[in-house]
């Protein structure tokens, strides 16, 4: 069976030095093998292709047969690394906390351990003197997702 380390391995010999970076890697006892990858100026269709032309160009289909995807990030999903935070600093996240509650805000800081919003008020909330900035311990995040905005 072909191991997620293996793929890994193989995915970070093509990436070393560049600015892509793996997401999440899954294999499935089928050897349903799916990548995810994102980069800092963004993942391209040719970015994809060679990541997946280094995978499939190194496994022996002979050996184990198997189905490959490679993928970039996309924007529906959840941030997973620290390293999208950043990359995604000045941008509109939702963000689901660990006690349920959501807040929305605009990214505008992220240290090692936490990240810091300045939330979108309501008038109301702006008139009654709601605090603007927020600071968000990453532990304390169960979900972050970008929020698209087509104004």
């Amino acid at each position: 069976m072909i191991t997620v380390k293996q793929v890994r391995d193989l995915v970070n010999q093509r990436i070393e030095g560049t600015d892509i970076f793996v997401v999440d890697i899954t294999v499935s006892a089928a050897n349903a093998i799916r990548v995810t990858v994102d980069a800092d100026s963004g993942v391209s269709i040719e970015k994809c292709i060679q990541v997946s032309r280094q995978v499939e160009h190194n496994l022996d289909r002979e050996t184990e047969d198997f189905s490959l995807e490679v993928t970039s990030f996309g924007l529906s999903e959840p941030l997973l690394l620290h390293r999208q935070y950043v990359k995604n600093t000045g941008r509109n996240l939702k963000i689901r906390l660990s006690d349920e509650s959501q807040v929305r805000g605009k990214l505008i800081k992220v240290t090692d351990d936490y990240i810091q919003l300045e939330k979108i008020l309501t008038k109301k909330q702006k008139k009654e003197g709601v605090e603007k900035d927020l600071k968000i311990d990453f532990k304390d995040i169960i979900q972050a997702k970008i929020e698209i905005s087509f104004k």
